[in-house]
């Protein structure tokens, strides 16, 4: 089947992975396992490979999830396990076509590099689009897809890929941040220093420059134990990882862990298959405490060479013994939402954190959370959590702006889910109507709505090169289906932050003026364009349904004693007390040109070479 648009022809044969609603919890089919396909001791296959430059390591496969009744959902795991294992033996570019499709039958078991997150699209896409492409090894009700154990290698093109960090790569004083908002973008290498000053590297965040470290907790989906161990100034300091993998995968990562007896693990309790660890940091200090909400996995290639972001809270201090229950809360209700959010864990291990927490003093937080956890809500509780959550509190804690009718909302994220076969079904319907809630106002204008996502220019002339496009997985099958999605389309620009070609992990909604120099709100958040990730209306709006846990931060103008957040027109060198708001890109956003076309990860591109010289070729 061939699917043309003004952003360029697809063919790919059909697939029948049309949505279907999510069962109850628990809800178990007998659909089996697809194996995967093996070749002796090579390692596992995959249905794709795509040809980039061995390099000396290994691949983790993560384990095929058991199948509900929406058993024809690729995970996100499975999602990044096809791209990871795509991502060897590259083919340099040649004027001659013949190298397409071409395959390597034999792969070396100390080739592959990591992949980031790729946050995919959250359980929507469907495992049975992907077995039209070549090589799939055929199903088997008994037999599982092999895993293999495999250290991570820090980049796709090999060790000496990334560029040496120069000395004050790492800061040896407190460096100047933006207090105002404590909105940070992460460290890139090989950018102009001015554009990391105020950046943030992990090793900043954890080093004695912000508190003497005690004790920790890492909520994350994609860990490198080894690694995030050498982000410490300590190996001593009790660290406690929240993970969502279970068996084999679970075991993996505790074998990762042997070396190191101060790494505990906890994992969710919550029975939900598809359900991910969204991405934050408890800080627990001799001087206090502090949360860090980000973007960034555990693993090297997401703190290098991606555009990153987080908000880092103060250092929240201890409260007299004897404090009340309600002590400690901040106008934003942080406290208590951070500790709700925690409890939907239910996990024994985060009972500690839960007391911590409850012992200091948050007050000073000016921002408000914004959760999203799995599980179908009915009243009051489908504002507890994803975009009612937002809706509620744009309803609540912002005023309605004169001609808001013409205020663009603008939607930038890595990953997207499938939404349907035309805008009303949900972008247009109910996600648009919350991010264009501005107070009480009973208008419901529909002003225009940009969405930033990679171009294949974008991602070819980036710094990674096509292997930065396994972090941005919008996949064929999906695309083909919601065509009409495309022309709201924006590219990837960030000079004013010097990241134009650090492809973006980050996520980011906000609503901005028709000439781009005012916020009315911004958020940054794990929550990619999904109905997994935000929610979706049943049952004649009735009920909401929630498929993964997300995190995010919301800013809204009324905290900050501000109508609306100027926009920070020169973001970097960062200034400690700048009103100006640091969006990580540039406004106005920059349409697709007819000739472009987004980022698609699980097809071809080998007319061009990437800044490597390589060519992505899934086979």
């Amino acid at each position: 089947m061939s699917q043309g648009s003004q952003h360029g022809k697809w063919t790919i044969s059909s697939s029948d992975d049309d949505d279907e609603d999510l069962p109850p919890s628990g809800t178990k089919t007998n659909k089996p396992h697809r194996p995967a396909k093996t070749t002796g001791g090579q390692g596992s296959a995959s249905p794709f490979s795509l040809k980039l430059e061995p390099v000396s390591a290994t691949v983790e496969v993560k384990p095929e999830p058991d199948k509900t009744r929406v058993s024809s959902l690729v995970t996100v795991s499975e999602a990044r396990q096809a791209a990871a294992v795509s991502q060897l033996n590259p083919v340099k570019y040649q004027s001659s076509p013949s190298l397409a499709g071409k395959r390597k039958k034999e792969v070396s078991d100390s080739s592959g590099w990591a992949l980031s997150d790729t946050d995919d699209d959250d359980g929507e896409v469907k495992a049975n689009s992907l077995s039209n492409l070549p090589n799939r090894a055929p199903s088997s009700p008994k037999t599982k897809k092999l895993k293999v154990e495999i250290k991570r290698p820090p980049s796709p093109h090999g060790r000496l890929y990334y560029i040496d960090e120069p000395e004050d790569f790492f800061e040896s004083s407190i460096p100047c941040l933006n207090d105002t908002y404590r909105f940070y973008l992460n460290k890139v290498t090989g950018l102009d220093r001015k554009y990391n000053s105020g950046a943030l590297h992990i090793k900043d965040i954890l080093s004695p420059l912000f508190g003497t470290l005690k004790e920790s907790v890492q909520f994350n989906y994609c860990f490198d134990i080894e690694w995030m161990v050498k982000q410490y100034p300590s190996e001593d300091r009790p660290v406690l990882i929240v993970h969502g993998d279970k068996r084999e995968a679970k075991a993996r990562l505790v074998q990762q862990a042997q070396p190191f007896p101060h790494v505990r693990f906890c994992q969710k309790a919550y029975n939900w298959h598809l359900s991910l660890c969204r991405k934050m940091m408890l800080l627990w200090y001799e001087e206090g405490f502090r949360v860090i909400i980000l973007t960034s996995n555990l693993i090297r290639a997401d703190w290098y060479q991606k555009t990153q972001g987080m908000w880092m809270s103060p250092l929240f201090p201890r409260l007299p013994k004897g404090s009340s229950a309600s002590a400690g809360e901040s106008p934003t209700f942080f406290k208590r939402d951070l500790l709700e959010y925690l409890a939907s864990y239910r996990a024994p291990e985060l009972e500690e954190w839960i007391q911590r927490i409850k012992e200091h003093d948050l007050s000073e937080t000016r921002v408000y959370l914004i959760g999203s956890t799995p599980g179908r809500y009915v009243g009051s509780d489908m504002e507890r959590w994803g975009h009612l959550r937002l809706r509620k509190l744009l309803y609540d804690h912002t005023e309605p702006i004169p001609g808001e009718e013409r205020w663009p909302v603008i939607g930038q994220f890595s990953s997207i889910g499938s939404m349907g076969l035309d805008k009303t079904k949900w972008l247009a319907g109910e996600f648009q109507r919350t991010l264009t809630t501005l107070g009480k106002s009973s208008v419901r204008p529909e002003p225009p709505m940009h969405l930033l996502y990679p171009s294949v220019e974008d991602v070819r002339t980036s710094l990674e090169g096509y292997p930065a496009g396994g972090s941005l997985p919008y996949s064929i099958q999906t695309a083909q289906k919601q065509l009409w999605l495309h022309s709201y389309f924006h590219r990837w620009k960030a000079d004013t932050t010097g990241r134009s070609h650090a492809m973006p992990h980050i996520k980011t909604y906000m609503r901005v003026s028709p000439d781009f120099t005012e916020l009315a709100w911004f958020l940054v958040t794990s929550a990619n364009l999904s109905k997994a990730a935000w929610g979706a209306l049943e049952k004649n709006n009735t009920q909401m349904m929630v498929r993964s846990y997300e995190l995010g931060v919301l800013y809204v103008p009324s905290t900050f004693n501000m109508k609306t957040f100027p926009v920070h027109k020169n973001p970097f060198p960062v200034s400690s007390s700048s009103l100006g708001f640091p969006v990580p890109f540039d406004l106005p956003p920059t349409c697709y040109s007819a000739k472009d076309r987004p980022w698609i990860w699980n097809i071809s591109y080998s007319q061009a070479p990437d800044t490597h010289g390589n060519i992505w070729v899934p086979s």
